[in-house]
């Protein structure tokens, strides 16, 4: 979990119907993640333009495959009420100043991620990694932009149609004003338009991945940021473990956008570095749903967030089938409205 003033630019984000209540979205995914629909949260999943968050489909699989997250916050306006890792972090700045994070609070988190890599690693299990960062999506366009990766158009958003020309004028003015030209320093990228999310994540991926751990990045554009991170830091004999240990997942919804193109930039990530990356999708569907808030899905609100698109992905990896989340999905939107 993470925050970024970014978040704040109206029309920017879709995470919360307000630059307020975005504020405490982190929190309140958190809170619903752990203690599910039944519970009376300190933090309300606060209301959305429409649908409902994606933290329910996480829950859901979640509560089915018998996993319990690890949250760590890196930096969100709100503390969640729930046990949580905080390393006493605080929120990027706008993207637009070119000074979202200081320097070496950029090399200190990556280096914390590479420890941590390094260390679940040892352990022999895949790493499911995912992200809560409203405003996140703009900050992977920056990131891809200043990586070299022409991105504009092909970002996803959490709104049902991602304002590209925004988003694009915000990642001009904070590469201008950081006095950056494409391709850039992963550190130093980071450092002017990124967001702490990204940071930790790329050394959680770079040392996994080389240590032969198997990672699923649960997200969409902001996990192909991540990636495109390590993959500009690793040098070129060492790129081809990392593409062969790490997949991009995320749900049907974001893969089949069509205001977005998430397989053309992971094209145009391979065509960068000389690798390909993998990403994939579940085949999670609400079609014909009864709750509107998940039926919101498949008219384009939402998309995904808090690594449903991987859990569900995971789900399916277990033997189960999409039906059974599907029902879970909307026995837990029927029990949130009761809460």
């Amino acid at each position: 979990m993470a925050g970024t003033e970014t978040a704040a630019v109206p029309g920017i984000s879709a995470a919360g119907a307000t630059p307020e209540s975005r504020r405490f979205t982190a929190a309140a995914d958190a809170e619903y993640l752990l203690l599910g629909p039944r519970a009376q949260p300190v933090h309300p999943l606060p209301a959305l333009p429409a649908g409902v968050s994606p933290a329910l489909i996480a829950r859901a699989a979640l509560e089915g495959l018998g996993l319990e997250p690890w949250l760590v916050d890196l930096g969100v306006p709100v503390a969640p009420a729930v046990p949580h890792l905080s390393l006493g972090q605080h929120p990027a700045r706008c993207l637009s100043t070119g000074q979202a994070l200081a320097p070496e609070r950029v090399r200190a988190l990556w280096q914390l991620g590479a420890r941590w890599g390094e260390r679940l690693a040892r352990r022999q299990d895949p790493i499911l990694l995912a992200e809560c960062v409203p405003g996140g999506t703009t900050t992977a366009l920056a990131v891809l932009e200043g990586l070299g990766i022409e991105a504009e158009g092909l970002v996803s958003g959490s709104q049902r149609q991602p304002d590209h020309q925004l988003k694009q004028r915000l990642v001009q003015q904070g590469l201008q004003a950081a006095g950056l030209c494409a391709p850039s320093a992963p550190t130093a990228l980071l450092a002017a338009v990124g967001d702490p999310m990204q940071a930790l994540a790329a050394g959680v991926v770079q040392a996994a991945a080389q240590a032969g751990a198997p990672l699923l990045l649960a997200g969409g554009s902001q996990m192909a940021a991540v990636l495109a991170l390590v993959l500009a830091a690793t040098p070129q004999g060492q790129r081809q473990a990392v593409v062969d240990q790490a997949a991009v997942v995320t749900t049907a919804w974001l893969a089949n956008e069509a205001s977005s193109d998430l397989p053309g930039l992971l094209s145009r990530m391979a065509l960068r570095w000389g690798v390909e990356p993998l990403g994939f999708a579940s085949s999670l569907r609400f079609r014909g749903s009864d709750c509107a808030e998940l039926l919101a899905y498949e008219q384009g609100f939402v998309k995904e967030g808090v690594g449903a698109g991987g859990l569900s992905a995971l789900w399916q990896l277990s033997g189960r089938t999409t039906d059974d989340l599907r029902g879970a999905c909307e026995q837990a939107c029927l029990l949130l409205r009761q809460a």
